[in-house]
Formats: C-alpha cells, sequence, structure tokens
C-alpha cells in the first residue's frame, strides 16, 4: 500500500492546494494512505477532517520578526514538534513526505530527509516562503506557479505545475445570468464581486463603506460583498444594507457560483485566488494585503498585472481609487476582454493530478516511481 503524509498549513492558500492534491493522489491510486500533519489550532484541524482525511497536530508557532516573548518559546515549540514529527512519521512508515509550506511543514520534512523518506514540496506564491526555501535543497523536486523561480530554488528540481483549485470551480456549469439569479439578482446585469477571505479584509471593506453612496447610485450594476464574518455587522449596518442590487454576505459558501455571477472580482492576492481567477478566465482588481510574510501578495499581483492580466491597487491606496477603478472597467468592455484572456495564460487545470505524479514519481516504491 502506498503511505503518504502531506504537511503544511496555516491559511486556505496552503489548505486547500494541499487537499486538492490528496484528493488527486487517491485518483491515481485508490487504496492510498493518506495522513495530513498540521499545527493545531489553525484552519487545517478543521477543514482536513471535513474532507476527510486523517490529521495530526503539532504544537508549533512561527518565528517572528520583531522582538516579542513567542519568540522566548519558539525553541522550545521547535524541540517538541520535532519530537512529535519523529513519532508521527515513524509510526504512519510514509512512502513520500509532500511539504506544502507553513509552520507544521518545517519539521516533518526535516525528520523525513533524515530516515531519508524522499520530500515534494509544493509553493504556492511568486516570492517563495522561508520554510520551503529552507527545505528546499533535500527535496527530490520542488512543484512551482510562477516562473523564474530559480531565484529561490535549484532550478534542476523546479517543476511548473500552477495551483491547484477547489474541484467545485471547474464542476460549475452556471450561465453568468444563472448564477444571478440563484442569488436574486438581475440576470442581465453586470455584476461586480468583492471579497476579502473568510475573515474579510479592513480596508477593502472601509473602501465600500467611505464610498457607499456612490455604490447605492449605481443600479447599472450588481454588487455581490462577501464582508467577513469579523465585519458583517459594521458593514450591514451601511447604507448599501437596503440596495436590491446589492448583496452583502458574512461568508460565501459557494464561491463557484459567486465566480459565475461575477464579470469584475476585487479582491486579495493570495495564490489560491489568483489560481482560481485563472482558471476561470476573470477580469480582476487586485488588492494585495502588506501583512504577510515577505508582502509575498504583491509579488502575486505584480507577476499578474505586468503581464496585463489583473490590475493592481496598493492596500494604502484603496480607499481612494476602488470606486473609481471598478467605473473604468464596467465601462470599458475591451480591457475587461483583454484582462480575461490574459490571466487564463496562468491557468493550470490539472495542476492537482500533475504534482500527483510528481509525487508518485519520487516515492520510494517501484510501481509507482516510472516516468
Amino acid at each position: 500500500m502506498l503511505r503518504v503524509i502531506i504537511s503544511g498549513g496555516g491559511t486556505g492558500g496552503h489548505v486547500f492546494p494541499a487537499i486538492a492534491i490528496a484528493d488527486a493522489i487517491r485518483e491515481e491510486v485508490p487504496g492510498a494512505a493518506i495522513l495530513f500533519v498540521g499545527a493545531n489550532g489553525k484552519l487545517e484541524m478543521e477543514k482536513v477532517p471535513e474532507a476527510g482525511y486523517d490529521i495530526a497536530g503539532l504544537d508549533i508557532v512561527g518565528f517572528q520578526r520583531r522582538l516579542t516573548i513567542r519568540n522566548l518559546i519558539f525553541p522550545f515549540k521547535l524541540a517538541a514538534s520535532m519530537a512529535r514529527a519523529l513519532s508521527i512519521v515513524r509510526g504512519f512508515q510514509p512512502d513520500v513526505v509532500v511539504g506544502v509550506g507553513g509552520y507544521a511543514s518545517g519539521p516533518v520534512l526535516k525528520i523525513a530527509n533524515l530516515l531519508g523518506i524522499p520530500t515534494v514540496l509544493q509553493e504556492q506564491n511568486s516570492y517563495a516562503g522561508v520554510t520551503n526555501r529552507l527545505l528546499a535543497s533535500k527535496a527530490a523536486k520542488v512543484c512551482v506557479a510562477y516562473p523564474d523561480m530559480d531565484r529561490f530554488f535549484p532550478a534542476e528540481k523546479l517543476v511548473f505545475t500552477g495551483n491547484p483549485v477547489r474541484k467545485t470551480l471547474a464542476l460549475n456549469r452556471l450561465s453568468a445570468n444563472e448564477a444571478r439569479a440563484s442569488l436574486g439578482l438581475r440576470p442581465e446585469v453586470p455584476t461586480v464581486l468583492i471579497f476579502g477571505g473568510s475573515l474579510g479584509a479592513r480596508t477593502i471593506n472601509e473602501a465600500v463603506m467611505k464610498h457607499a453612496h456612490a455604490l447605492a447610485g449605481m443600479t447599472e450594476l450588481n454588487l455581490i460583498w462577501q464582508a467577513g464574518k469579523m465585519y458583517f455587522e459594521d458593514c450591514r449596518s451601511s447604507s448599501l444594507s437596503g440596495c436590491a442590487h446589492v448583496r452583502i454576505l458574512p461568508f460565501i459558501e459557494n464561491m463557484d457560483i459567486a465566480y459565475s455571477a461575477a464579470d469584475i472580482v476585487v479582491c486579495r492576492a493570495g495564490a489560491l485566488t489568483i489560481s482560481e481567477l485563472a482558471l476561470l478566465g476573470k477580469a480582476s482588481i487586485l488588492v494585495p494585503s502588506p501583512n504577510v510574510a515577505e508582502d509575498h501578495q504583491t509579488a502575486n499581483a505584480l507577476a499578474l498585472s505586468e503581464k496585463g492580466a489583473a490590475l493592481l491597487i496598493r492596500d494604502v491606496e484603496v480607499g481612494q481609487s476602488l470606486v473609481s477603478e471598478i467605473k473604468a472597467l464596467l465601462e470599458d468592455k475591451q480591457k475587461r476582454r483583454s484582462l480575461e484572456e490574459n490571466i487564463k495564460q496562468f491557468a493550470r487545470p490539472n495542476a492537482a493530478r500533475d504534482i500527483a505524479g510528481i509525487v508518485l514519481r519520487c516515492t520510494k516504491k517501484r510501481e509507482y516511481a516510472t516516468e
């Protein structure tokens, strides 16, 4: 039996691609035993079991780049996590270990390397994370989603696969009009989708509320606004809440429907989001979060905007220019079509299957380790 450990997480950008890779491995090898290893208290401890996989947790925390009390306990947490990772790896006896970035992947892949177990890395962003950079020298292969990643990893180990996305997006067959109607919006009207992740994005929400009166008067469009659970009550009290052409939501369960309904998407620039936009060919206005490691969202957004595949608004400028950019893009159909076509060049619909194939080729078991 093939045995695989997939380790990492912390955010949806790590967790959902990891689940997609596991699904693809199971499609290739239905009897494969797959164990996830994540960080206790993080998103993966909830989402992985929901997807039907077992997960073990490490009490691991990140090292802060500024002086903080958390850094004093970091060595002790790391030592405990290494011991726990050793116990997990020895107990499960994997044939290959996959790291998707995030705190938990460091100890697990380090132990795998020490025990001579092949490892494969998956890097979602255009600016590689610290954990993956540290692990790359011992990895068999590094799967990436952007060009020029030899800045961070050995060139001979790189495989350009793209990022896996949720299956529901590829399987959705609703037309734009059908999707809008299902949300109670006017089917024939151009639609803007604004979201900032499950928790919301404060500066994007503040920009919308700042221009709520203007947006309330833009009845020539539909507006879907995922404010996020943290900000929903405040946003619902804005003048937009009573508008028939606006839907304000704390969270969107069926993102496939929301994407189908949208002509323009306004969002952050996380790797998973960009991969979804590329797969679906959506004209987008990206507002990178400045509060992420190495400012990698700005690097992601620049990789697209420099190719004419998305528009970029800096976080500090979104309050001033968001509505004017939306208006201009709504009026310029040719620009929207250009953005839609250019972003498709970044799409890799078979990313999960391709990564699964690489994982199988790197395993110690001969029956799977074939080209």
